[in-house]
């Protein structure tokens, strides 16, 4: 699919100046169409397992449902406000209202922009990009790519680790007790790879220059921009639609 096979850099790069540039506007329509537009395009781009996404997306929404209400149960509200709205059992300010569902969006766009990067991309291709592209540190880099890595290993240590503890009756005391005592294995396990990891590195030449060979090569190629240029230009429309229908509004300290 086009979302997997983009270059990383410029996929992070695009991601980041729509997150910046939706900060500084404070209206609910924007953020609500760019949600909806954003999930679109990952669905319709992207290669993964779709109810995974939507078990991601699920806290998401209930923390913008959260910062909805709050922002409008404890927000300073004017005396005599010249619009009010009716929620449920009381009547609230249009102002209000509106700053709380700008920021509940916000919170929805961004939430949808990250999921969008973490379901399309490859974490390794992504270190790799950030080398070859974006001049990242290679010793930086692969620590990161190794840590990375030790992650899975790690839960499959504590599991053996557990399981060879109930297997000698030791998992009748409290569970602060428990963790404490897998902490030991699991970092006398974590330190033998690490030191074999740098055994190997060292072995293989790695010096932690930049002027280094890569064996895979990540390049910027001419789809790759068409990303940005796509997700820049449905931010456009969304932008003069709500300067249509007098929705639009720049963040002026409104909180």
């Amino acid at each position: 699919m086009y979302l997997n096979n983009l270059n990383p850099s410029v996929k992070a790069l695009t991601i980041l100046g729509l997150v910046a540039a939706l900060a500084l506007l404070f209206d609910p329509v924007t953020p609500a169409l760019f949600t909806l537009c954003t999930i679109a395009v990952t669905f319709l781009f992207g290669d993964f397992r779709r109810k995974y996404y939507l078990f991601y997306l699920i806290p998401f929404t209930i923390f913008a449902i959260g910062m909805l209400w709050t922002t409008i149960a404890f927000a300073d509200a004017p005396k005599n406000p010249s619009e009010t709205v009716g929620l449920i059992w009381w009547e609230v300010p249009r102002e209000d209202v509106l700053v709380a569902l700008s920021l509940s969006f916000r919170v929805l766009a961004f939430a949808t922009m990250s999921l969008l990067f973490i379901f399309t991309t490859n974490m390794v291709e992504f270190l790799l990009s950030l080398m070859q592209q974006l001049r990242l540190p290679p010793k930086l880099a692969y620590g990161i790519m190794a840590g990375y890595r030790f992650l899975p290993m790690l839960t499959t240590e504590f599991r053996q680790i557990r399981a060879a503890h109930r297997v000698r009756g030791m998992g009748q005391e409290s569970r602060w007790k428990r963790y404490r005592r897998f902490a030991v294995p699991l970092l006398a396990g974590a330190i033998r790879k690490a030191e074999r990891t740098a055994v190997a590195m060292e072995s293989k030449g790695f010096t932690g220059t930049r002027e280094r060979t890569f064996y895979r090569n990540i390049r910027v190629r001419k789809k790759d921009w068409l990303f940005p240029a796509g997700m820049g230009a449905i931010f456009l429309l969304l932008i003069l639609l709500s300067l249509r229908f007098d929705y639009f509004s720049w963040y002026q300290g409104q909180l």
